[in-house]
This record gives structure tokens, C-alpha cells and sequence, in this order.
């Protein structure tokens, strides 16, 4: 099988299949759920909730942010992470758009 050619799909459609693929990771969930929850941005804290290394939260985190759902402040040596609300509500509404279709 050869590779997608998202040029033959609606821009709709690719921004859903990336969203998608983003968050087909459990870990991904479990990281947006957690920030969420708290309501605060948050930093190396994740790495004592969610059960997996440092750089495996860090790639996770930088697929969430490359989508928009999170967004990341510099503090010192640490970076900040929280919800983007904003993009949170663009993505349910992408989502609602498409199981709505008939």
C-alpha cells in the first residue's frame, strides 16, 4: 500500500485524521486528562502521575502541543504546560461535526 495522498482529501478531513492520530495514545489521554483535572498549568509533575519516562512524556507533550491542545510557558529550566481552551473547544467541534455527519 502505498503512502496517503492527503492532497486528495478535504482539509477537514486531514486536519481530523491529524487530530486523530495525536490522540489515539492512551498516554496522550491520560496526560490531557490529567491537566484538565487540576485546572493549572503544570510542569515535571506529570511525570509523577502518568507512568513512563521523562522523554516519553516530552515526545508525548510535543505531539499534543503540535496540534494545539496544550500550549507551554518557559519558566526558568521548566516549561509549563496547560490546556489551550480555545483549540480544546476547535477540537470538539471538529469531532462533533464529523459524528454528526449523515
Amino acid at each position: 500500500m502505498g503512502l496517503t495522498k492527503t492532497e486528495n482529501f478535504t482539509e477537514e478531513q486531514n486536519e481530523l485524521a491529524d487530530i486523530a492520530r495525536v490522540l489515539a495514545h492512551p498516554a496522550r489521554i491520560a496526560i490531557i486528562q490529567y491537566i484538565l483535572k487540576i485546572k493549572q498549568c503544570i510542569g515535571g509533575e506529570i511525570v509523577e502521575e502518568i507512568p513512563l519516562a521523562q522523554p516519553t512524556i516530552s515526545r508525548h507533550l510535543k505531539e499534543l502541543k503540535n496540534i494545539g491542545v496544550i500550549q507551554g510557558t518557559v519558566e526558568g529550566k521548566s516549561v509549563c504546560y496547560c490546556v489551550d481552551h480555545n483549540r480544546w473547544n476547535d477540537i470538539k467541534g471538529v469531532f462533533n461535526k464529523f459524528f454528526e455527519t449523515k
